[in-house]
């Protein structure tokens, strides 16, 4: 029977359901010549979603087919369901297939031999499938001390810039106390400097008050000689006083 005569959006998602589980096929197919074990792991990946996809839809068609069982007769009822069924086993046969692959690339991992497509020879390419007991104890005995020297690596790494960091840390702080001091100094400068501009002007006033002091003696001086001057030449002179502890000047007499 045709689903597209039932239900138009079934026919849809059945479609894509089929392209999805052809894709799968052909992925799984893919998968199983690729021996580089990143390339795996992304084809895993790929084939992953592609499963995730397919689930969704065929719980779409799940719901749709659902509701249309309601209103169909039970042979197309049987149908719906039997192909359901059928997409259901087909999408947990390609799980199955999935984690077995998953579970042979966690034995592959466990050993980093050379790849094919490096241009080393298939020779050299050891499989956990084909060796001993043994040899599988002793390759991950091998990969263990190799990753403790990695581990010990990366602490000495560590250690290394935590000293650096200590280094670094106490130069900076040598720096900033230098820089401390610096600006202490210069904070002392520049109050001595105002101190001494105050020092200066207080000198120039004192040197001004001085000069108007001694220009004033002066002027004293200069009125006082001028008026003994005066008095002396022309001592009838009544407009000018007599100066205190001056005696007034002798009048000699003509003898004949």
């Amino acid at each position: 029977m045709d689903l597209a005569s039932v239900n138009e959006e079934l026919a849809e998602i059945d479609g894509q359901i089929g392209d999805i589980l052809r894709a799968l096929q052909n992925g799984f197919q893919k998968l199983d010549k690729i021996k580089d074990a990143n390339r795996r792991s992304r084809q895993l990946e790929e084939l992953t979603d592609k499963m995730r996809d397919c689930k969704r839809l065929i719980k779409d068609f799940e719901r749709v087919s659902k509701d249309e069982a309601g209103r169909a007769d039970p042979e197309t009822a049987r149908m719906l369901h039997d192909r359901k069924q059928s997409m259901i086993k087909e999408l947990n046969s390609y799980v199955a297939l999935k984690k077995q692959h998953q579970s042979e690339s966690k034995r592959v991992d466990l050993f980093d031999g050379p790849s094919v497509e490096d241009g080393f020879g298939e020779e050299n390419v050891l499989l956990a499938s084909n060796m001993t007991n043994q040899q599988l104890m002793d390759q991950g005995n091998q990969l263990m001390d190799e990753t403790d020297q990695a581990i010990a690596r990366s602490k000495q790494t560590v250690q290394e810039t935590i000293n650096v960091g200590t280094e670094t840390a106490a130069a900076l702080k040598a720096q900033t106390e230098q820089m401390s001091r610096v600006v202490n100094e210069l904070d002392s400068i520049h109050f001595s400097i105002k101190k001494a501009s105050q020092l200066v002007k207080e000198i120039g006033r004192q040197v001004a008050t001085d000069r108007c002091i001694m220009a004033m003696l002066f002027l004293i001086v200069a009125g006082v000689i001028a008026i003994i001057i005066v008095k002396i030449v022309n001592p009838h002179n009544k407009d000018i006083p007599n100066i205190p502890g001056l005696a007034p000047p002798v009048s000699r007499r003509l003898m004949r």
